[in-house]
């Protein structure tokens, strides 16, 4: 059978990744798709460079739109990241009924209701498993090996480099600038790192989630997300003396009025699987109705694992091209017309537990006033950790950790609690979760 030629946009770590994957297992990739793959032609910013893959066997280019004009490639493979050119050019491929692959989780997360109506209606796919994850192949999981199941709850650690910095607090004692400038050292990331440490990396693969989990939309803009550069090691030891580990996770729920969709710091039991994920790695809990919790776990990043998605990618669309396009696997793992308009909850109908942290002036009768508040507001306390105050200071540090409660009863807590003269600064919160894992 005639081989299937595809074109890359992009030869930077994850492309050079791919060519490498693509010739190394080539016979093995053959056996898998029925017939060979064979790269048509790749466009690269510099032509000329030296890169960490074999480019000889096809033609570089400039101009990738030139690749997605190629007469001969089939399918697209999407590798510059960003989103409005990587929009264009992969609109453009589907308008020119090309299939597509991408690993770009912004162009999924905010226009992929756009681009996989266009693909629809030219009857192509759009693949994007590496976008989530990295190897993990949790989008396949979720879409066809979970099918039969009513999901309720996935929570991850779904970014690498924020899991590293957590990491190295938790372990070496080091504050939160120290780790990542080691992890910027290290490659794991960027010399911007605004992305991973403000949350929005995170909330681009939790909003690509919860859509193939609950068959809503794609809706970034309604993904509440809360970054980490604010923690310190003193919260990550608080955290510790009461068994709890932070972990910096996307979750989404399936509650009775609507979707919770959040990334935030989380407090997580040291006894729980996710807690014990360490480093770059990613962890996705899912929960299933019939299934039950499953945890999937693996690199999240990297050349070799995120091309490993993008290249069993490349083997499904090949696979899929004499399917009927109405008979393919959806997008969204539901039909197109079956996606519901379900309501995303908002930020005060969130329900959490809290881990609260506060300093309090040392006198009589100020702890009493903070649990009088929460009270009142019918916030129950699980625990309450007074430590001892630092020698320069004539304030006590106070912790204290709630059950369960809707958060805006928790909002007006503190700001009641911040209200009090003997509470001179803000209270720190970071939410709790459970996690069944």
């Amino acid at each position: 059978m005639k081989p299937v030629s595809i074109g890359i946009l992009g030869l930077g770590t994850v492309g050079c990744g791919t060519v490498n994957v693509l010739m190394r297992n080539a016979n093995e990739i053959s056996r898998r798709a029925g017939r060979a793959i064979q790269i048509a032609m790749a466009a690269t910013r510099d032509p000329t460079r030296h890169r960490g893959c074999d480019t000889s066997a096809f033609e570089l280019v400039r101009d990738p739109h030139a690749v997605v004009e190629h007469a001969d490639a089939q399918v697209i493979v999407e590798l510059i990241g960003g989103e409005q050119e990587a929009r264009e050019l992969v609109l453009k491929a589907i308008g020119n009924r090309k299939h597509v692959v991408t690993a770009n989780k912004a162009l999924i997360a905010v226009h992929g209701n756009e681009i996989f109506e266009a693909a629809q209606r030219n009857g192509v796919v759009v693949a994007f498993e590496a976008a989530v994850g990295g190897g993990i192949s949790i989008i396949k999981t979720i879409r066809e090996g979970l099918a039969g199941n009513r999901i309720d709850q996935i929570a991850g650690i779904i970014n690498g480099t924020g899991n590293f910095i957590l990491t190295g607090m938790r372990d070496q004692g080091r504050e939160f600038d120290e780790v990542l400038e080691e992890a910027q050292r290290l490659g794991y990331a960027e010399a911007d790192p605004s992305f991973d440490i403000d949350g929005t990396d995170a909330a681009h693969k939790l909003t690509i989630l919860a859509a193939i989990a609950f068959g809503i939309p794609l809706q970034h803009d309604r993904v509440y997300t809360e970054g980490i550069g604010g923690l310190t090691r003193e919260d990550i030891g608080h955290a510790g003396d009461l068994g709890y580990q932070i972990k910096h996770l996307g979750i989404a729920k399936r509650m009775p009025e609507g979707i919770e969709m959040r990334v935030h710091p989380t407090l997580i039991p040291q006894r729980r699987l996710l807690a014990n994920v360490n480093g770059v790695m990613n962890a996705i809990l899912v929960n299933g109705d019939a299934v039950g919790p499953t945890l999937h776990y693996g690199a999240g990043a990297g050349s070799d694992p995120t091309a490993s998605a993008v290249v069993a990618d490349i083997v499904d669309v090949v696979r899929a091209l004499t399917t009927d396009p109405e008979n393919r696997v959806p997008h969204l793992a539901f039909q197109p017309d079956s996606l519901a308009d379900v309501k995303i909850l908002q930020q005060d109908d969130f329900e959490s537990a809290y881990f609260l942290s506060l300093n309090a002036i040392d006198r009589p009768g100020v702890l009493a006033d903070v649990t009088r508040i929460l009270a009142d507001l019918q916030i129950s306390i699980e625990a309450i950790l007074q430590k001892e105050p630092p020698s320069n200071e004539d304030t006590v540090p106070v912790i204290i950790l709630t059950q369960e409660t809707r958060e805006q009863y928790m909002n007006e807590a503190l700001s009641r609690i911040e209200a009090l003269d003997a509470i001179p600064r803000p209270v720190k919160r970071i939410r709790v979760e459970h996690l069944h894992d």
